[in-house]
C-alpha cells in the first residue's frame, strides 16, 4: 500500500512539474480603432463594457499605451514584427509587410506553438478582399481571414483555399465562436497555442451593430468629452451612440471568451490580452477618425492577464507601451528568444512586477498623410513624444503641440510657445530629438519615404498601392 500511494505521490509530482513546465498559451484579442476611452473602467459614464470591467479588476493595464503609428496597418505590422513602420516600411495602409519578415507567428511556431489568426489581417496589400496564400501568412497556420472589410453584417473570409466563404451574422460574433471552437479543440493538447482574434469593430460604419445594442444607447442623453465643439456635437451624438452599440456587443463577445477558458480549464495558464490597433477622434478637437496625434486617436487599451504570473489582482502601470513592444514582451513572457530584428523593448519582467525597461518616453509618428487626413483635410507629417505625463508633437516646420496630459486630460491648452513652459518644451524637444537619433529617423517628408519604399498614392492622396 505504501509502495503504491509512493507511486501515486510521484505521478503527481511529475504531472505537475509537467504542467508547470508547459510553456503558456496566448489568446491575442485586438479591436478596430477603439479608444482606450471608451470603457466603463476607464471612466467612461455612456458606455456598458460589465465584461471587460470585470477582467480589468483581474488583469495588469498599462494606462499609458499608445499606438506608434495610429493607422490600422502600420500598427499591425509593428505588432508582428516588433519593428517601428519606417523599418518595416508598412506606414501607410494597404502596402504589404515583407513575407519573408520575422514574425511573432514565425518565431512562436518553430518554438513549438500551434498558431491561430482569425479576422481582421491588413498587412497583406493585395487587395482588401484577396485570398492571402500561406506563404504570406507570417507563420500562422489555422486561417480565417480578410485583409479588411467593414461590412459587418455581410462579411467573408478566406480559409486555405481561395473558396470565399461567409460568416453568418454579424461578423465579430462569429469569429469569436470560431475562437471558442479553436479553445475547445486545444484546451486538453500537450502543445501551447497562440491565437489572434482580431474584431473590425468598433471602427466606421457606427450604425451596424446589431439590433438589441444600438437599443441600448440614446444619442440625446449621451455625455460628450469636454474637447467636442458645438460644430461637432450633432454628428458625435449620432456617431457615438453607434459606436458603443458596437463596443457592447464585444464586450458580450469577451464575456463569452471568459466563460470559455474557465469552462476549458484554461485560464490559469493563458496570457489574455486585449488592446486595439488605435483609437477614434469621434468629435475630439474638431477631428474625426484616426491618425492624428492627440489621446483619443493615440492611446490604446491594453490588459494583460495571466493568473500563474500576475494573480488575480488588479495593478496599472505607468510605462508608454507602444506597438513594436507587443511582439517582445509576448516572447519574452514565454521563454522564446527575441529575434535581433527586433526593435521593440520587452516589458515581460515588468509586468510581473520587475523593472521598468524603458526611458519614460516612447515616439509616435505620421510618415505620409494622406487617406482620410490628408493634406486637404489638414493632414500633415509628425513626430512626437509621449511621456508618463506629457504629449510632444512637433511636424516639419517645428514645434505643433505641447499638453499638460496630468492636468490638462482633454488636451485643450496647447503649452507651445508658452514662455512659463519653455524650460519644459525645451526639455522635451532636446528628448524627442535624441529619441529621433537613436531610431535612426531623419524626419523627411513623407514623399521622401514613399520614394525609398516605391509606394504609389493616386493624384488625391487617398488610395496606396504597392508598386
Amino acid at each position: 500500500m505504501k509502495k503504491f500511494l509512493l507511486l501515486l505521490l510521484c505521478l503527481f509530482v511529475a504531472i505537475q512539474l509537467r504542467a508547470a513546465e508547459k510553456k503558456p498559451n496566448i489568446l491575442f484579442v485586438i479591436a478596430d480603432q477603439w479608444r482606450t476611452q471608451a470603457f466603463g473602467f476607464a471612466g467612461d459614464p455612456n458606455v456598458k463594457t460589465p465584461n471587460f470591467d470585470a477582467l480589468a479588476k483581474v488583469s495588469v493595464r498599462c494606462v499609458n499605451a499608445v499606438s506608434g503609428m495610429p493607422v490600422c496597418s502600420p500598427m499591425r505590422a509593428s505588432m508582428l514584427t516588433g519593428q517601428r513602420p519606417l523599418t518595416h516600411g508598412v506606414f501607410i495602409n494597404d502596402v504589404p509587410l515583407d513575407p519573408n519578415a520575422v514574425s511573432a507567428g514565425k518565431v512562436l511556431h518553430d518554438a513549438g506553438y500551434d498558431t491561430g489568426f482569425i479576422g481582421k489581417w491588413h498587412v497583406d496589400g493585395h487587395g482588401r478582399m484577396s485570398f492571402i496564400p500561406r506563404e504570406r501568412r507570417q507563420g500562422f497556420d489555422y486561417w480565417k481571414v480578410l485583409e479588411c472589410t467593414h461590412n459587418y453584417t455581410d462579411s467573408i473570409f478566406y480559409g486555405d483555399t481561395s473558396d470565399k466563404l461567409h460568416w453568418s451574422g454579424y461578423d465579430a460574433v462569429d469569429q469569436t465562436r470560431d475562437a471558442i471552437q479553436y479553445l475547445h479543440d486545444h484546451a486538453k493538447s500537450e502543445k501551447p497555442f497562440v491565437l489572434f482574434l482580431a474584431w473590425g469593430p468598433p471602427h466606421d460604419p457606427y450604425l451596424t451593430a446589431p439590433e438589441k445594442y444600438r437599443a441600448m444607447y440614446n444619442p440625446a442623453t449621451l455625455t460628450l468629452r469636454g474637447n467636442v465643439p458645438d460644430s461637432m456635437t450633432e454628428y458625435t451624438r449620432k456617431n457615438l451612440a453607434g459606436y458603443y452599440a458596437h463596443c457592447s456587443a464585444l464586450d458580450d463577445c469577451m464575456g463569452e471568451i471568459r466563460a470559455t477558458l474557465k469552462e476549458t480549464g484554461l485560464d490559469d495558464n493563458i496570457i489574455l490580452v486585449f488592446t486595439a490597433d488605435h483609437g477614434d477622434m469621434l468629435g475630439s478637437q474638431g477631428f474625426i477618425k484616426k491618425q492624428k496625434p492627440y489621446d483619443e486617436a493615440a492611446r490604446v487599451p491594453m490588459l494583460y492577464r495571466w493568473p500563474r504570473a500576475f494573480g488575480d489582482k488588479p495593478r496599472e502601470l505607468d510605462a508608454p507601451v507602444n506597438s513594436e513592444d507587443i511582439m517582445p514582451t509576448l516572447l519574452g513572457l514565454c521563454g522564446v528568444a527575441i529575434p535581433k530584428s527586433v526593435e521593440g523593448l520587452d516589458y515581460s519582467k515588468y509586468l510581473a512586477g520587475g523593472a521598468n525597461p524603458g526611458d519614460g518616453a516612447t515616439v509616435l509618428l505620421c510618415a505620409s498623410p494622406f487617406g482620410e487626413w490628408d493634406r486637404r483635410k489638414g493632414g500633415k507629417e509628425y513626430r512626437a513624444l509621449s511621456t508618463t505625463r506629457y504629449t510632444y508633437v512637433r511636424d516639419l516646420s517645428g514645434p505643433w503641440l505641447l499638453f499638460d496630459d496630468q492636468e490638462d486630460p482633454l488636451q485643450m491648452h496647447n503649452l507651445v510657445g508658452d514662455p512659463a513652459h519653455a524650460d519644459l518644451q525645451a526639455k522635451l524637444e532636446e528628448w524627442l530629438k535624441r529619441k529621433l537619433r537613436e531610431r535612426g529617423d531623419e524626419f523627411l517628408p513623407g514623399d521622401e519615404y514613399l520614394k525609398k519604399w516605391g509606394w504609389k498614392v493616386d493624384a488625391n492622396g487617398t488610395a496606396a498601392t504597392a508598386p
